[in-house]
C-alpha cells in the first residue's frame, strides 16, 4: 500500500495545484496534502517531520524535465514508489461575477502562460502576469479583489478558492501531461512497494573516455530492456563531467536485474532511484494507477 489515511504528502505549491490534483489521483483524498513554497523545501519535508512523502513532477510532455527535481533526489536518501501522469488542463479563472469580456489581465506561472499562446493570440488585449504558481494566481486574484483580472490554472484551484471558469481548455495542446513520483524513504519505499514492478529510474556515472556510453547502454539491449529515457546534469565540482539518469523497462523483473548487474561491472557508480509500475499517459487510463488506496 503506497498510502493510507492521514498519510501527509508533501508537494510543491498551494493548494489546489496540479502537484495536489496528482496526489490525490494516485492515493486518494484521504491522504493530508502538505504544501510547500520550492522543490527545496518540498525535499525538505520529510527531514522536518512535516511528511511522510513526498510527490514530485519530473517530466511535462511538452516542456521537458523538471531539472531541480532530479538534482534534489540525487541529493537524497530518498525511493520513487510509485508515479503517475497527470492531463494538464488550463482554464481561464475568474471571480464570481466577472466575465471573460470584463477581463484586462490574466496572471499564471509562466509555463502555464506559455502553454496557452493561441488563446492570448486570439485575445490580444490581454495582458499577461507572471505568478510563482498556478494555484497562486488563483488566490491572489481574489486578494485583489479586482473582477478585470483572471487567473490560468487547473479546475481544482477554482474549486478551492470558489474561482469560476470563464473558458475552459485554453491549452494549446490537448495531449499535455506531466509525470509525477511518489517519493519515499528508502526503508518506507521498501514497505510500500507495489507489485509488478517493471520500470527502474537509474542515475550513474561513466569513464571520461570513448566509448563509455555505449558499454553502459549496450547491455540493456542485449537483455531486452526498453531504454524508456535517458538525460545528463553536470556533476557538481567538476566541469564538463556529467552523470546520466535512465528510465528503462522490461516485462519480466529478471532482464532488468541482469541488465543492471552488467551496467554496474561498465559504469564506475550507479544507483537504482526506484522500481515501480509504469503509468500511462492517456486520459482514459491515467488515472488508474497502479496501488491506488482510497
Amino acid at each position: 500500500m503506497l498510502a493510507s489515511k492521514g498519510t501527509r504528502v508533501a508537494f510543491q505549491g498551494e493548494p489546489g495545484a496540479f502537484s495536489e490534483e496528482a496526489a490525490v489521483q494516485l492515493l486518494g483524498e484521504a491522504i493530508t496534502t502538505v504544501p510547500r513554497a520550492t522543490f527545496d523545501a518540498t525535499f525538505r519535508a520529510i527531514a522536518e517531520r512535516a511528511a511522510d512523502a513526498l510527490l514530485v513532477p519530473v517530466e511535462n510532455s511538452l516542456a521537458g524535465s523538471v531539472l531541480r527535481v532530479f538534482d534534489l533526489l540525487l541529493e537524497s536518501d530518498l525511493t520513487i514508489a510509485a508515479e503517475t501522469i497527470l492531463p494538464i488542463e488550463h482554464h481561464l479563472i475568474g471571480r464570481p461575477g466577472a466575465t471573460l469580456a470584463g477581463i484586462r489581465s490574466v496572471a499564471s506561472h509562466p509555463m502555464a502562460l506559455a502553454q496557452c499562446e493561441r488563446f492570448f493570440a486570439a485575445h490580444p488585449a490581454l495582458k499577461r502576469v507572471p505568478a510563482e504558481d498556478t494555484a497562486g494566481s488563483v488566490r491572489e486574484m481574489f486578494e485583489r479583489q479586482d473582477n478585470t483580472g483572471a487567473a490560468i490554472a487547473g479546475r481544482r484551484a477554482a474549486a478551492h478558492y470558489g474561482g469560476v471558469i470563464l473558458a475552459s481548455d485554453v491549452q494549446d495542446h490537448a495531449e499535455n501531461f506531466t509525470r509525477f513520483v511518489l517519493l519515499h524513504p528508502a526503508a518506507v519505499a521498501a514497505q510500500a512497494s507495489v507489485p509488478g514492478g517493471d520500470k527502474m529510474t537509474l542515475a550513474m556515472r561513466l569513464a571520461h573516455k570513448p566509448g563509455a556510453l555505449f558499454s553502459a547502454l549496450e547491455p540493456f539491449a542485449r537483455r531486452g530492456v526498453n531504454l524508456l529515457k535517458i538525460e545528463s546534469r553536470p556533476i557538481h565540482g567538476r566541469p564538463w563531467e556529467y552523470q546520466f539518469f535512465l528510465d528503462v523497462e522490461a516485462e519480466a523483473p529478471a532482464r532488468l536485474e541482469e541488465a543492471l548487474a552488467d551496467l554496474r561491472r561498465a559504469a564506475h557508480e550507479v544507483r537504482v532511484l526506484g522500481l515501480y509500475p509504469r503509468a500511462r499517459s492517456s486520459r482514459k487510463d491515467s488515472a488508474a494507477v497502479p496501488g491506488r488506496s482510497r
